[in-house]
C-alpha cells in the first residue's frame, strides 16, 4: 500500500542491536524493506554478537528509547510497530506507557528472552509490561513456557499456553513451534497437500484458535527468524492486512528465507536467513 504520490507505508521497530546482522533492528528493518515498507527504529541495546553468540550488552537510557520514538512518530505516521528485546524494566514501562496511550498502533510483540545462542536478552517481568497492550505477541515455545510458568512443547500445550496469554490481554497470540526442537505434526496440510513433520505454529485469539503449517527445513542457518516473522506481521499489517492474512504471509515468507539461506556458510554457528531472495536470485543467473 502507497499513497498517491507512491509513498510507502511506515513501521516502527523498538529493538536492540545485532552486530552480526542476524537478528534485532538490523533483521526487522531488512524485512521492512523486502516487503516494501519504510522502516523506522528505536534502539533498546547495542548487543556485541556473531553467528556464535552475544559477548556484551549494553543497554540504552528509557529516555534515549522514548526520544527515538518520539522522533519518529511525531513526523511520520506509523501503521504498525513490532518490539523486540526490550532489556530493562524502564525501557518496557515507558514503552507500555506509549501503548496505553494509543501512540504505538497494530503493536506485534515479540517477547525475547533468549537468543538464537542461548544468551538470555531479558525477564519475563519486562516482557509482561507491554503484553496486554499488543495486537499480536509471537513467543516461541521457551519463551510462552516462562510467560506462562509451565512447560509447552506439545500442540495442545501450545494451544493451552496461546489461550491462557490472550486472556491475559494481547488480542492475538501466536506460539511458534519452528525452532529445531519444535513441534512437529505428521499429515499436516501445507498448501493443500498433507506434509509429514510439519513445523507448526499456534495461534489464539477471543474467537478461538487454529494452526499455521509448514514443511521444516533442516538447515543451521535460523538466527533471526522469531525476529523475522513478527516484524513481518507487522509490516503487513502497516500494508493493511487483517491479522490472520498477516499471520499466514509472515509464516510463507520466514519459510522462503529459511530456504533461500539453507546452505549459506556466513559464520560458524546459526547464520542468517535470506530476506531479499538472493539466492534465487544468484541461481538464475
Amino acid at each position: 500500500m502507497t499513497g498517491e504520490t507512491g509513498t510507502p507505508v511506515v513501521a516502527l521497530t523498538i529493538a536492540g542491536s545485532d552486530s552480526g546482522g542476524g537478528a534485532g533492528i538490523q533483521a526487522d528493518l531488512k524485512v521492512f524493506a523486502a516487503l516494501g515498507v519504510h522502516g523506522t527504529s528505536a534502539i533498546t541495546a547495542v548487543t556485541a554478537q556473531n553467528t556464535t553468540g552475544v559477548t556484551s550488552v549494553h543497554q540504552l537510557p528509557a529516555a534515549q528509547v522514548v526520544a527515538q520514538i518520539d522522533a519518529v512518530r511525531t513526523d511520520l505516521t506509523v501503521r504498525a510497530v513490532k518490539t523486540g528485546m526490550l532489556g530493562t524494566a524502564r525501557i518496557a514501562g515507558a514503552v507500555a506507557a506509549l501503548a496505553r496511550a494509543g501512540e504505538l498502533p497494530n503493536l506485534v510483540v515479540d517477547p525475547v528472552l533468549v537468543s538464537t545462542s542461548g544468551h538470555r536478552l531479558g525477564a519475563v517481568g519486562v516482557v509482561e509490561r507491554l503484553l496486554p497492550y499488543a495486537l499480536v505477541a509471537t513467543p516461541n515455545r521457551a519463551e510462552a513456557s516462562a510467560l506462562v510458568g509451565w512447560p509447552v512443547r506439545t500442540a495442545e500445550e501450545m494451544a493451552r499456553a496461546a489461550a491462557e496469554l490472550v486472556a491475559g490481554g494481547p488480542r492475538f497470540v501466536v506460539v511458534t513451534g519452528g525452532d529445531p526442537e519444535g513441534t512437529s505434526t505428521d499429515g499436516a496440510v501445507v498448501d493443500g497437500a498433507a506434509v509429514d513433520g510439519a513445523a507448526v505454529d499456534v495461534v489464539a485469539s477471543a474467537g478461538g484458535g487454529w494452526q499455521l503449517s509448514g514443511a521444516r527445513l533442516d538447515t543451521r542457518n535460523t538466527h533471526g527468524t522469531g525476529c523475522s516473522f513478527a516484524a513481518a506481521v507487522a509490516a503487513r499489517l502497516a500494508l493493511g492486512d487483517d491479522v490472520p492474512a498477516a499471520l499466514v504471509f509472515a509464516k510463507r515468507y520466514v519459510a522462503r528465507a529459511l530456504a533461500g539461506a539453507r546452505h549459506w556458510r556466513l559464520g560458524a554457528g546459526h547464520g542468517p536467513i535470506d530476506h531479499f531472495g538472493w539466492s534465487a536470485s544468484s541461481s538464475a543467473t
